[in-house]
């Protein structure tokens, strides 16, 4: 199960000098990611977020980015959405 990471994160965080807590934008699309749990960790700032063709079957806690304004999550397995405020 494919998950996303700091690690993963930071690497894709590469025109932000790897800097992911000042990131406002991060694509994370075709990665085979299962899950989004975390990010709000890392990425406070983030502003647009693309996780278009993945895996993940369930959207939860979106609410926790409080800039997010941008979300792609097409062509991916969701079932379940659940606490978006």
């Amino acid at each position: 199960m494919v998950h996303i990471t700091e690690d993963l994160i930071r690497r894709r965080a590469e025109h932000n000098e790897c800097e992911i807590f000042s990131l406002e934008e991060v694509t994370l699309h075709q990665q085979d990611l299962e899950g989004i749990e975390h990010i709000e960790r890392w990425c406070k700032e983030l502003k647009i977020l693309y996780l278009q063709n993945n895996l993940i079957p369930t959207i939860e806690n979106v609410g926790r980015l409080k800039k997010l304004e941008y979300l792609n999550l097409a062509l991916n397995n969701i079932e379940v959405i659940e606490n978006l405020e």
